[in-house]
């Protein structure tokens, strides 16, 4: 039986990344594309016909609203696609994505990459790993939106982050390369309230602060909080 979602020894999915000896499939599909920092790749509502590979940098995926607020959903990092939503006939996109740094990009229409599909059962398989890795990272970020405390949101966002190394993101098992701003605007918090939260987390022993780091020292302290605290917001 395949395994469409992969899970760590504390539960946590684990990103799946197409191999870079798949990414000739889209190249041969698509074509290439470098995207500068800051620049839009595509906006909530545009029709969804392509679909994109990371072959370097990373994109911020988030929901605007109408009054303009928004909230960011995930950042996708080399060897991910984003833009599933060209896999539904006639469907729109329902995120905006932004380049975050600079950015390279195989972009391809599904019509151009299905042949390729049966020839190779390790990119079928892989891109079903990584649709199904959506599915239940996007189940995860409504439980964590929904039903946590401003508490429990920090520490399983940085629980989250660290659960295993990615050089892509420049995150290593105790360390995560974020300012307080930058965990703000992925939480959908406002960066006071963020702040208060990393410093009783420090105060506590649970992390360190350093410049655009927040260092993990006691992630079992941080898992059980999402369990156990019961602070009020």
């Amino acid at each position: 039986m395949l395994q469409f979602s992969k899970f760590n020894r504390e539960g946590i999915m684990v990103s799946i990344k197409v191999p870079e000896s798949l990414y000739s499939y889209f190249e041969q599909a698509g074509s290439s594309i470098c995207i500068h920092s800051g620049e839009r790749i595509y906006m909530q509502g545009d029709h969804a016909n392509r679909l994109y590979l990371i072959t370097k940098g990373r994109v911020r995926v988030y929901y605007l609203s109408k009054e303009g607020e928004e909230l960011t959903l995930e950042i996708v990092e080399k060897g991910r696609i984003f833009g599933e939503s060209s896999f539904l006939y006639q469907a729109t996109r329902q995120t905006t994505v932004d380049a975050v740094n600079e950015v390279e990009l195989v972009s391809c229409t599904l019509e151009r990459l299905y042949p390729f599909l049966s020839q190779s059962q390790e990119l079928t398989v892989t891109l079903f790993q990584l649709l199904s890795n959506t599915c239940s990272h996007l189940s995860h970020q409504l439980k964590r939106s929904t039903f946590y405390n401003r508490y429990e949101k920090v520490a399983s966002f940085l629980l989250d982050e660290t659960a295993y190394p990615n050089k892509d993101k420049g995150i290593s098992e105790t360390c995560i390369p974020y300012s307080h701003e930058e965990l703000a605007v992925c939480l959908g918090l406002n960066r006071v309230t963020v702040t208060k939260v990393l410093n009783d987390f420090k105060q506590k022993g649970w992390i360190d602060l350093q410049y655009k780091k927040v260092i993990i020292s006691n992630r079992a302290a941080l898992g059980e909080l999402i369990t156990s605290f019961t602070v009020s917001d």
